[in-house]
């Protein structure tokens, strides 16, 4: 059996609430930015759920001509532009000697949505003959992926995970052990998603998921008391992993390497967690065991921590339990509390900010965290960015179905 690669971080892309970019959206975090603000994309007149994270002043137009864009989906069109942000970024070259050994795996939660509504619409007002026959491959998950790979050239292994808000965690596990395991070179990987669409919100409200605060300084605070439910946020997180050898090969810049990778299931419910986290803590267990390291050797965690009042007090247990005494030293923090939960993109994103946690020696932290809540007593990084020099950084994404998954990430060091 071959040796296993070594796999790194060598290209990131972001759309997100609080940035076009990466480098706007992750400045933006240090600075404690939030993107929360009422919802423009649809009138919520009728809604009891006011506020989300749009991207802000994102015009497609500016990145693929209007009629290639009304052929995607708005999940697709924000993977496209994160896709190529992240290639760019990492200077990664696929032409016809290297696209065989380059791969795609981005995950989205719902999918398209907005095409699904749109499209009934005309089914039902206008006939089936007025269904667009774009209609299929604008509403599938994995078009993200597939028209990344169109867009960009990229030949290799090509796939997509659908495991709600675990998915971009998960999309960028499996695209970690298809380059371990020497698949691949290159995977172009993580999460998109556009789910700021009438149905979604009707959807996620009906289940009580969401918050129905107005406020936009307190509807989204992981960790506090009075939480009362997430905030939808949209957009996506896009990374180029890539072998050691071929990075070293290309003189690639290095963010950090992937080192552990975690997944289970809850075998529980369909939308609560598990009892005291039972599913993530085994997760982070996996994932720790996979890096061949302890708990007492992270220094930072950026947290699931979506502002439900169940979901981020499990959590909380889940950390205590897995970590033990050194979860008290933890840094933990809830980027959400700025972007919003961006469901199955939301793992792509995280891990952006991990990774970049550990490049600066800098942690974002968990911004409207002035009322805190006593069950939540660990150390969540509140309302101000914190220095920390980080060797391991750990990120994790906990979905409805009882999926669970957990990176772990490690300072570069030759």
């Amino acid at each position: 059996m071959s040796k296993e690669q070594r796999v790194v971080i060598t290209g990131i892309g972001a759309l997100s609430p609080i940035g076009n970019d990466a480098k706007s959206t992750w400045d933006n975090a240090l600075k404690g930015v939030s993107g929360i603000d009422a919802i423009t994309r649809i009138d919520t007149t009728d809604y009891n759920v006011h506020l989300a994270g749009e991207l802000k002043d994102f015009d497609i137009e500016n990145h693929i001509p209007k009629k290639e864009a009304r052929r995607m989906d708005r999940f697709t069109q924000y993977a496209v532009v994160a896709a190529r942000e992240a290639v760019n970024d990492a200077k990664l070259e696929i032409n016809d000697k290297t696209a065989d050994r380059v791969g795609v795996w981005i995950g989205s939660g719902i999918g398209g949505m907005e095409t699904f509504e749109i499209s009934h619409s005309q089914l039902l007002n206008r006939g089936p003959r007025r269904v667009s026959p774009f209609f299929v491959p604008m509403l599938i998950p994995d078009m993200a992926t597939g028209q990344v790979s169109i867009d960009l050239g990229a030949k290799g292994p090509n796939g997509s995970t659908v495991t709600a808000c675990a998915t971009g965690t998960n999309s960028i596990g499996e695209a970690f052990k298809i380059i371990q395991r020497g698949d691949a070179d290159a995977m172009i990987t993580g999460g998109s998603e556009a789910p700021i669409t009438h149905m979604a919100l009707a959807g996620f409200s009906a289940s009580r998921a969401l918050s129905t605060n107005e406020d936009k300084e307190t509807a989204c605070r992981p960790f506090q008391e009075g939480r009362d439910g997430f905030v939808m946020g949209e957009g996506a997180g896009i990374v180029v992993l890539e072998s050691l050898e071929s990075a070293k090969a290309r003189g690639a810049q290095i963010y950090a390497e992937v080192v552990g990778y975690g997944s289970t299931g809850d075998a529980y419910h369909i939308t609560a967690p598990a009892p005291e986290g039972e599913g993530g803590s085994r997760a982070m267990q996996a994932a720790l065991d996979d890096a061949g390291i302890e708990a007492k050797d992270v220094q930072y965690l950026n947290a699931h921590g979506t502002s439900t009042p169940v979901g981020d007090l499990t959590e909380i247990q889940a950390i205590k339990n897995t970590f033990g005494d050194a979860a008290a030293t933890l840094k933990v923090s809830s980027t959400k509390s700025m972007t919003g939960h961006l469901l199955g993109a939301t793992g792509g994103l995280e891990a952006i900010f991990s990774a970049l946690s550990i490049r600066d020696s800098r942690i974002a932290p968990t911004i409207h965290a002035n009322t805190p809540d006593p069950e939540c007593d660990l150390d969540i990084v509140p309302n101000q960015a914190e220095d920390l020099d980080i060797t391991y950084a750990m990120s994790n994404s906990l979905g409805f179905g009882g999926h669970n998954a957990v990176l772990v990430l490690k300072k570069f060091a030759d």
